[in-house]
């Protein structure tokens, strides 16, 4: 019998990415119990036990929600009768952001999946991110000026992370999961319209779909990853100057006015953001007004004092070089 194409979609995508691997390597599988990420399991068992891969099923409760530890024991449950070699939980307190709950939780939900990855050996850690996640990713950072790296979404690899799936859509990893017998956990997070994500994909997307037509998704996605090719090569050469102009001491960073200034705006900006992430500067919270701000003390200088960034960080001008540091705790 012929595989149904949702499925042999989710399949093919996962097995691309799993090529370079070698047999007896071991794959984490990060999985929430949704749709998507269960459609990876699946997938990846499927695909990594042909390749002599290890698969580890793990998953994080966020506590987040009035019964999410019971959720959690249930998906072990489930991740272990779908074969999978071994799974891994654990629970972890969300902490408050000025950023809001989202932030927070997938800023623990990295780290603790980083700590499994250590722990376990694992040769790659992957998520469900899919198409339809890059296309609301992509609308979210026009919607609020973000910049190319926001445009460009999200990566299809960095460090440890993989994500499989950012070229197959939503409706195939819930038609797998109906395929192959497979009951998604649906989380009511998905459903609040609270959160902005949520209004782009029941409302915004469906609109832009009527009112120009399907596969708006499918080129939203398509244009981060053309994008994603420029951004890469500019983050590239920005790394590279720092490397080649910046001092760094402790927090305090460094880097001669007339150096920077004659870089190309796009590198130039790209290394001061560095400058300030060095200096302390959460990378959450540094937009694009103060990167312009900083660059400010180099291509308009009219002797203002310094630039206040996150942190609390400071910029300033000092005897012809800029500097980035702690911000002092009281005023001189």
């Amino acid at each position: 019998m012929a595989l149904h194409p949702s499925v042999a979609a989710v399949r093919r995508a996962v097995r691309r990415s799993l090529d370079d691997l070698a047999s007896g390597d071991t794959v984490l599988v990060a999985c929430s119990g949704g749709p998507d990420s269960l459609a990876l399991l699946a997938a990846t068992l499927h695909e990594g036990h042909r390749a002599g891969l290890r698969v580890v099923g793990g998953t994080i409760d966020h506590g987040l929600q009035e019964g999410s530890d019971e959720h959690a024991r249930r998906l072990v449950g489930t991740m272990a009768a779908l074969g999978c070699d071994e799974t891994i939980s654990s629970r972890v307190v969300v902490e408050s952001s000025g950023t809001g709950p989202e932030d927070a939780a997938r800023r623990a939900r990295y780290a603790v999946l980083e700590q499994m990855a250590a722990h376990l050996r694992a040769s790659a850690v992957l998520l469900g991110h899919t198409r339809d996640d890059q296309a609301e990713t992509v609308l979210l950072g026009l919607a609020r000026g973000s910049g190319g790296r926001a445009i460009a979404g999200m990566r299809a690899g960095f460090g440890p992370f993989r994500r499989p799936l950012l070229g197959v859509a939503r409706d195939d990893t819930v038609t797998a999961c109906q395929v192959e017998g497979l009951e998604p956990w649906h989380d009511p997070h998905n459903d609040d319209p609270g959160y902005a994500r949520v209004r782009v994909r029941r409302r915004v997307l469906p609109v832009l779909e009527d009112q120009l037509g399907p596969g708006v998704a499918a080129a939203l996605a398509r244009t981060a990853e053309q994008l994603r090719h420029d951004v890469e090569l500019l983050d590239d050469l920005a790394d590279e100057l720092l490397t080649r102009l910046v001092d760094v001491e402790g927090r305090v960073v460094t880097a001669a006015v007339d150096g920077l200034a004659a870089q190309p705006t796009a590198l130039r900006r790209r290394v001061l953001r560095l400058m300030a992430l060095r200096a302390g500067a959460p990378a959450s919270e540094t937009f694009h007004e103060h990167v312009v701000a900083l660059d400010a003390l180099l291509t308009d200088w009219r002797g203002q004092r310094w630039i206040d960034l996150p942190g609390p960080v400071r910029g300033r001008r000092v005897d012809g070089r800029l500097e980035v540091g702690p911000a002092p705790s009281t005023e001189p």
